[in-house]
């Protein structure tokens, strides 16, 4: 049983051509431009500051008239731009964010760490090694000793198998030592 299919359907002459739509880059900007009020929404949205809304207005047009030729006849206009906004305000954001930028607005430069410069390092006061070891000392022995072989680098697990307890022990004798410590040494701190 042969069978046979032919696929005349599916032929078409080289002459013959896909019609698509070229569009001028003018005729493109046009037609994103004609979204602005939806994209102006969009931005203050966003940003909720109104220069930060018109840099990013400004980026996404910029970005979509870029990518004029990634942008395909028939796609919901309203929802690429929508999606280059979106992507833009959020690498923004991450930049910002990454960004450990001081601005100092004061007249004189002298006020930065101010809040620093009233206190004494810990390089010029000396430290009572007295006091802090009778602090340290005075909490219960097994919450000491398993917080200084794991402050000494031991881990949790050799820490359990050398004392022969169950691994959320010394978990928890950790937390619990480095807690009683803070409470100790409450009045020690600056």
């Amino acid at each position: 049983m042969n069978f046979c299919f032919t696929f005349d359907l599916f032929k078409f002459n080289k002459t013959q051509t896909l019609k698509t739509t070229a569009m001028s880059t003018q005729e493109f900007g046009n037609m994103i431009t004609s979204h602005s009020s939806f994209l102006r929404q969009l931005a203050m949205k966003l940003t909720r500051d109104m220069e930060e809304s018109e840099d990013l207005i400004q980026d996404t047009f910029f970005k979509a008239i870029k990518n004029k030729d990634k942008y395909q006849d028939g796609t919901n206009i309203k929802g690429w731009l929508y999606t280059i906004m979106r992507n833009t305000f959020i690498n923004n954001y991450r930049r910002k964010k990454n960004q450990n930028t001081f601005v100092d607005e004061t007249e004189n430069n002298f006020f930065i760490n101010s809040r620093e410069a009233d206190k004494d390092s810990a390089t010029d006061s000396t430290v009572d090694q007295e006091y802090l070891m009778r602090q340290i000392n005075s909490i219960e022995k097994t919450y000491v000793d398993t917080f200084m072989m794991h402050y000494n680098g031991y881990k949790y697990e050799e820490i359990a198998e050398i004392l022969d307890i169950p691994l959320g022990t010394v978990k928890s004798r950790i937390f619990l030592a480095r807690k009683k410590m803070m409470a100790k040494l409450a009045d020690y701190r600056y």
